[in-house]
């Protein structure tokens, strides 16, 4: 950083024109702090960015893929991580009542700041009352989707148990590809069949991509 003129250092620049004058590189070297002996904290953030390939390759990186970028220790990855997970939340506002989901786009509002963008496959319900508000949002399992990690009777137990009268299923692509797979199909046919002998109305499954989203319901599959 020492490369620098004192008035174009991240921390002095960010106090001279506020956040939003900076860079993704200078965001993330100020949320580093410093470098290390041969780079400094510019270097390190350039590097970081252009192996994850930009700002929101951050949000699909675990601590272990972090540490393995040159100059990211435990300290720096949890930094940036906490930095990436508080950008998440200041996303999700808690709303004064209960959302009312009445469309995909709705489902799609509510759920993509929360789980459109993760590291890792996470499959999940949101419970519904009678007039499509939200009860409640459970995740069921972690790990690539298939039959054997999501079971009707977990989905349906957890739907009886929270009161509901309708549930969307929801499930990440960490691939930032929302169009559903083969297994997706299958297993939604299945929970449908099986939401129809229980009561329970499976208004929709919508697969989150980043910024993106795959609502069943508009592709004309519910």
């Amino acid at each position: 950083m020492k490369s620098l003129a004192p008035h174009d250092r991240p921390r002095e620049k960010l106090d001279r024109l506020g956040p939003a004058g900076l860079g993704d590189n200078e965001l993330l070297a100020v949320i580093l702090g410093h470098g290390f002996r041969a780079a400094s904290a510019i270097d390190v953030a350039n590097d970081v960015l252009d192996t994850v390939r930009g700002v929101q390759g951050l949000t699909r990186q675990s601590q272990a893929d972090l540490r393995r970028l040159k100059g990211i220790g435990v300290a720096k990855a949890s930094q940036i991580l906490a930095a990436v997970e508080l950008g998440r939340r200041t996303l999700v506002r808690a709303p004064e009542r209960r959302e009312q989901l009445r469309a995909p786009c709705d489902v799609a509002s509510y759920l993509l700041p929360r789980y459109g963008a993760r590291p890792v496959e996470q499959f999940g319900i949101v419970l519904l009352d009678t007039k499509h508000r939200v009860l409640k949002t459970a995740i069921l399992s972690v790990g690539t989707l298939d039959a054997s990690l999501v079971h009707p009777r977990e989905v349906f137990r957890e739907a009886a148990g929270g009161g509901a009268a309708a549930i969307v299923l929801f499930h990440n692509h960490p691939s930032g590809d929302p169009t559903p797979s083969a297994e997706d199909l299958t297993l939604t046919a299945r929970l449908v069949e099986a939401g129809r002998v229980m009561g329970i109305d499976v208004v929709d499954h919508l697969v989150l991509a980043d910024a993106r989203y795959c609502s069943f319901k508009e592709m004309g599959r519910l």
